[in-house]
């Protein structure tokens, strides 16, 4: 059974920074596509950034390009999310999916295990 634990959320201040961690439990981390995505109250779970297994290329949500940075460290078996720039619409619940192989990933469909979330709430 493959786990999903996110950790790093909080409360910081509309400018500031975060960096969120995941960590996955099992043999197989690099074979995974790895991939964040977060959700507010009442709407879907939006995608965020995911990272390709083949070549680590990533693709980023245009809300946050240019702020958010996804990276992986397969010794650690870690997922990392670091949000800079930070405004109070990017408070949500966020989430560190895994997909077995490669995938487009920006679809919550493309993901085979998830975490349970992390809150992340941005004060103006």
């Amino acid at each position: 059974q493959v786990q999903l634990v996110e950790s790093g959320g909080g409360l910081v201040q509309a400018g500031g920074s975060l960096r969120l961690s995941c960590a996955v439990s099992g043999r197989s981390f690099s074979a995974y596509t790895m991939g964040w995505f977060r959700r507010v109250p009442g709407k879907e779970r939006d995608f965020v950034v995911r990272e390709s297994i083949s070549d680590g290329g990533t693709i980023a949500a245009d809300s946050v390009k240019g702020r958010f940075t996804i990276s992986r460290d397969n010794a650690k078996n870690t997922v990392y999310l670091q949000m800079n720039s930070l405004t109070p619409e990017d408070t949500a619940v966020y989430y560190c999916a895994a997909g077995v192989g490669q995938r487009r990933g920006v679809s919550p469909r493309s993901y085979d295990y998830w975490g349970r979330g992390t809150q992340v709430t941005v004060s103006s």
